[in-house]
């Protein structure tokens, strides 16, 4: 099995973003793939970490790298791994209207069981807006 955490910024940014339908899209194709992780947008930036099957991972990151939606790619860490992290395929993301205090707190929920290589970067880009080096 195998992870891969990358982020990557928007082409298309704020509402235009069709998020929902990428979410609807990485559902489909992650359920068929084995494929489970996290999706967080912000409508500018996405952060991600997938998990599962290495040829499922590795074909689904290709798709990603070949999806014009996302520029200045960047993979955080690509490492083996003997357990998902992440049981379901989850999206976040939060709507310019939505409150931060809620959107920040389902994130956390959905990070508890993360080690701290993956749930450190989501929390740093939300508190902060950039990664911790």
């Amino acid at each position: 099995m195998r992870q891969i955490l990358y982020v990557s910024s928007s082409t298309v940014t704020g509402d235009k973003a069709d998020l929902v339908g990428i979410l609807e899209q990485s559902r489909h194709n992650n359920a068929i793939d084995g494929v489970t992780g996290l999706l967080w947008s912000d409508g500018f930036r996405f952060l991600q970490v997938i998990e599962g099957p290495t040829a499922s991972v590795d074909s689904t990151f290709e798709r990603i790298l070949n999806d014009h939606r996302h520029y200045d790619l960047s993979v955080q860490h690509n490492i083996p791994i003997h357990a998902r992290q992440f049981g379901s395929w989850t999206m976040a993301h939060r709507r310019a209207t939505d409150p931060v205090d809620a959107y920040d707190a389902r994130m956390r929920r959905l990070l508890t069981g993360a080690s701290d290589k993956v749930r450190n970067p989501f929390l740093s880009l939300m508190a902060t807006g950039s990664i911790a080096a």
